[in-house]
This record gives structure tokens, sequence and C-alpha cells, in this order.
């Protein structure tokens, strides 16, 4: 390289993040949980472009994602976006593809997205989604399954100190119409989803002054937001709220229903609560909405939301393709995990260290890891022959569990050292038998605590 020739600053874009190692391996294994439940469950993976025409994408959000959006001129001089979530590229592609795929049809979606918003401290440009939704059916079967999924998929992830609460809509728009408010719906939401940061009387104003609600009503709509207790308590304050109201009976009987066969498959009462405080979406949401929150973090808002809506692709088919789903927060809940010092600190993905410090035994060593990984086992063998402490020091830095030591005398002796090097422990083994008792030795460390 000459003189003259400028270095390029090496930079990302504002708004916008690498992920080094450490980051990215725990991110790796969130997708991979949420892969194994969804897949248990039947929901099977698509993928869309990154790239739509604009006009599938604006108008489908808010105002405020139409301004978000990362749009341009292709090549091809065709207005296009930068899909900002999973859920408009879903309407188009069940609208696209419902007749090859048939309903009901049961998807899972992890991808990136991509929102010009203002950047801040653990919000980024581009950021990932990870949507499982069942499509083409009003079955509440497929309500109760989206708790489920839920559920396991926090347990898959390591917790036990989790709830997820549990709202219907149809229950609020029964009292709404009882107190001829229903026309006003977005209004007195808008004011409730205050309740707990502006409280009950600055709530009842706004909803006066921008509901043109009566203090009467105000206070209807303010106790069922305040009903509070047992499932089986709150289901008894509602009955009266909705009585009369065909639609409010109906959310409280799909409640009712799908409490009960959650209980049935195994889950309690204090992992799923009725909330009926939940007010955040339920202008977009038409029944069941879920949000999940951890007993330790709380603070740090859902994890795990979604919920029913009636028709998901009305704008792209005549058919109606009512839907149900929910999105897992990854990035929200690596957050917490991070906070609640669940992350693991390595950066690599292989367990085991081989070092390589008998020049004369590299073809050793290649055959040893190779016996590791016929096993199942992650194998690092170090690519240059140096002195011991120093591989080791690299072993350190990188997070490795277990280190093979091997030198002239092991070898000569058809054994080898194997390291735990969380416990700083080592016990020789022998080499014999494809390296069985190594394998044992290996696998029992990494069952340890």
């Amino acid at each position: 390289m000459s003189d003259k020739t400028k270095l390029i600053q090496p930079r990302t874009l504002k708004g916008f993040r690498d992920y080094l190692p450490e980051a990215m391996m725990p991110r790796e294994r969130l997708i991979d949980a949420a892969k194994r439940v969804y897949r248990s469950y039947g929901f099977a993976p698509i993928d869309t472009p990154a790239l739509e025409l604009a006009e599938i994408l604006t108008g489908k959000g808010s105002d405020e994602t139409d301004r978000q959006m990362y749009r341009f001129l292709d090549h091809g001089n065709r207005d296009v976006g930068l899909r900002f979530d999973l859920t408009v590229p879903l309407a188009r592609f069940a609208a696209q593809h419902v007749g090859t795929l048939g309903t009901p049809f049961k998807r899972y979606h992890i991808a990136t997205v991509w929102r010009g918003e203002n950047a801040q401290r653990g919000r980024y440009r581009e950021f990932m989604q990870c949507d499982f939704d069942t499509i083409g059916t009003k079955s509440l079967v497929s309500d109760i399954e989206t708790a489920l999924v839920i559920h396991d998929l926090m347990r898959e992830i390591g917790f036990e100190g989790f709830q997820i609460r549990l709202n219907n809509r149809k229950v609020l728009s029964g009292v709404l119409e009882k107190l001829d408010l229903a026309d006003k719906s977005t209004e007195v939401l808008r004011a409730l989803d205050k309740l707990a940061k502006i409280g009950r009387e600055k709530v009842a104003e706004e909803m006066i002054a921008a509901a043109g609600a009566t203090a009467e009503q105000a206070d209807q709509v303010l106790k069922l937001a305040e009903v509070s207790g047992s499932n089986a308590e709150i289901m008894k304050q509602l009955e009266p709220l909705v009585a009369g109201s065909e639609k409010g009976e109906e959310g409280l009987s799909q409640l009712r229903d799908l409490l009960e066969a959650t209980g049935a498959a195994g889950v309690t009462d204090a992992r799923l609560a009725i909330d009926v405080s939940i007010a955040r979406g339920l202008d977009y949401y038409t029944g069941t909405i879920f949000e999940t929150f951890l007993d330790d973090l709380p603070g740090i808002g859902s994890v795990c939301s979604g919920g029913r809506y009636d028709n998901l692709a009305s704008l792209y088919t005549k058919e109606q393709l009512p839907g149900v789903g929910a999105s897992l927060g990854l990035d929200r809940l690596l957050a917490a995990m991070e906070e609640l010092g669940l992350v693991e600190k390595v950066s690599t993905p292989a367990p085991v260290f081989i070092p390589y410090f008998d020049e004369k035994s590299l073809n050793t060593y290649l055959k040893l890891a190779a016996q590791l990984r016929a096993a199942g086992l992650g194998v690092e063998v170090y690519p240059e022959a140096k002195k011991l402490g120093q591989q080791l020091k690299y072993a350190d830095r990188r997070g490795f569990k277990v280190a093979i030591i091997a030198g002239d005398r092991e070898l000569a002796e058809g054994k080898c050292q194997v390291k735990n090097l969380m416990a700083g422990e080592a016990t020789d083994e022998s080499l014999d038998d494809g390296a069985t008792a190594v394998i044992a030795r290996i696998e029992k460390i990494l069952a340890s605590p």
C-alpha cells in the first residue's frame, strides 16, 4: 500500500451494531430454543424478502412506522422499502400463497427488520423478531396453543419465574358497549393505558376530555381495569360488568375455556393470570391478548406478547384470514438475562480445546479431535505450535471448559490429561478404545453445574 493511500476508518452506521461472538452466541441459543419449541407444536419455518414494494408496507403499521421505513428507488426505479416488522410481510405472504398452503397454516419467522428510529440504549435500527402465528382459523384451540407455546418457550429458555398475563378484547368491548362508549374505544384505551403512570384521577379526566365520557362512565371503565384477585375471583367480578352484552359474555367465556384447557395441560394460575388492565394493542387485537413478564425483573416490560386478530390480509385478498400468534422480544429478553446474570460469557461454541505444543504430534491431535467430534463434542485445535501456557491463556479468554493436554510423555504412554478449566482440576485418561475414557470424562465435566 502506498503512503498516499488513505485508510478507510472502520465504523458502523449510527443505530447499527456488530455482534461479537460473546454477544452472538447467547442470541443464537435463544433462537435455537425458540425454533425447538415452535417446531414441537408443528409451526413451519418461512422467510420473506428483506425488501418489499413500498405499497405493500406503507399504511400498514402507523404513521410512525411509515416515517421510520427505509424507503428508496431500486435499480429498476421501483419504490421499495425494508420490512419494519414480520407481520405485514406475513399478511402479503398469506394472501399470495394460502391457496397452495391451505388453512390452518402455522408458521414461525425469525428474521431481521429495520426501523429508522432514534437510536438509544438497547434499541437499534436493525433488530431481530421471533414470531409464530396460526392463520386461517377462529378456533379458540389456536389461542390455547399460543399460550402453551409461550409457556414452553419461557421454560425452554431457562426461566421458571415468569407470568403470562391474559386479557380479551371482547370483555372490554362488552363493557364499553353497555356504557355507550363503543365508538370511542380508541380514546378510552389510550387513556386507560396510562393508568400505572398517571393514576386513576388523571385517567378519568382524560376519558372525559378525549372520549366525551361522563364521570360515571369513566368510573365504570376504571372499575373494570382495577379488578384483581385470583383468576376465579376476577372471573366472578367480571360477570356482572359484562352481563347483557353478547360480545362481553363471549369474551369472558373464552377466557374461562382457555384457563381450563391450559390448566389441563399443566399450566398453573401462577403462570397464566387474567389481567384486565392490559390495554396496549387492544385496538389492533380482536380477542385474546398475551403479555409475558419476568418475576425478577417486571420493570423491563413484556418479553413475549401477542394475541388474536380478525383479518390479517384484508388489504391483499377478499378471503378472510383470521389469526393468532405472538412474538418473542429477543433483545429485550437478552438484556434482562444479562441484568440477572444468566448470560454465560464465552466466545467459542466449542467447549473442548486441544493445545498444539508438540509439532510431531499434529496428526494425533487431529485424530483425537475427530473422535471427540464423532461423539458429538465441539472441539478446537490450536493452529500453531506454541508454548502451552500461551495456548491455555487463549483458552481462558475464549471460555473453553475443557483442555486436552497431550505431549511427548503422555502420548508415549497412550494417554492424555483432561483438564477442567472451570475448576482447575485434571485427570489422566487413556486414549485407547477410540478415546472412550476421554469422552466419558469430558461429558461428566460438561454435565456438572
